[in-house]
């Protein structure tokens, strides 16, 4: 993003040569060391004439305001760049019962495209899936994840529901070779297990995208220092958040993994692939 200086008034600043200096700074503070780029500021802030800063700051600010960028611009400044241009949250609900049925089947199959830049979501997919193995879903499974048969009943397959992804991911940019995107899920069961499990039962192909991931719980663990044995529930716990929706929900368990990651990645985490190549 670039936006134009030139129009800005200075009248309210007293030294020219500071602005270019803070100037510099602001806009090239993507490419300064993040870790010598306080000391920076603080070293150029220490050489200018009382007021300023604080000018300049308010200048700049109202500018970037009258052109939209207030919120976007706080946002980006607030965390370190990501590795990836978007995170592709992903949560799975799936037939079960107790003692556990084989095979399971995927019913919920939402995804949440996150901004690397701002760690905002920018868009949802999510349908339900008919299971077809058991298709009628026990009262346990129902209790667990609040669908109902009627929420399955008559929806697309698996297989449908995998060529609609593929299309919402070539809508959104995300099969283009320059984009960088990881899925990003609580633990390795989704796309480790589950997903692979009922393709290869159905004779289904898994797209490659599907075969790298980040393991939220182990990335909570490298920057807390602990490991979140009650999942979401923990995470939320030590981050002091708020839990969104119902647990066992796949589309609210999608975003409480998206809130968990933009508090992290405000605290200065990068996100890192955590699973194996296949």
């Amino acid at each position: 993003m670039y936006v134009c200086m030139s129009n800005l008034s200075l009248s309210s600043v007293s030294d020219a040569s500071g602005c270019s200096m803070i100037a510099l700074l602001h806009t090239g503070a993507a490419k300064f060391p993040q870790n010598l780029l306080p000391r920076a500021r603080q070293a150029v802030c220490s050489l200018l004439p009382a007021g300023v800063l604080e000018g300049y700051s308010t200048i700049v600010s109202r500018k970037l305001a009258s052109h939209g960028f207030g919120a976007s611009m706080a946002a980006m400044s607030s965390f370190p760049p990501q590795r990836y241009h978007y995170f592709l949250v992903l949560d799975f609900e799936a037939t079960c019962d107790k003692p556990q049925i084989h095979p399971q089947e995927i019913i919920e199959f939402p995804i949440l495209k996150l901004n690397g830049r701002t760690m905002e979501i920018e868009s949802t997919f999510h349908m339900y899936v008919q299971p077809v193995v058991h298709p009628q879903l026990t009262p346990f499974c129902t209790e667990l994840t609040g669908i109902i048969q009627g929420m399955v009943d008559g929806q697309p397959s698996l297989q449908q529901v995998l060529e609609r992804v593929d299309e919402w991911m070539a809508k959104e940019g995300l099969l283009d070779p320059s984009v960088k995107s990881i899925f990003v899920t609580c633990g390795d069961w989704d796309l480790k297990v589950m997903l692979p499990g009922q393709c290869q039962y159905l004779g289904l192909p898994v797209a490659d995208y599907f075969k790298q991931w980040i393991n939220l719980k182990k990335a909570y663990s490298f920057a807390m220092g602990s490991w979140p044995k009650n999942g979401l529930l923990d995470m939320n716990k030590g981050l002091n958040l708020q839990h969104i929706g119902r647990p066992h929900s796949g589309i609210d368990d999608c975003k409480n993994i998206a809130n968990i990651m933009k508090t992290l990645a405000h605290r200065g985490f990068i996100f890192k692939q955590t699973s194996k190549p296949f």
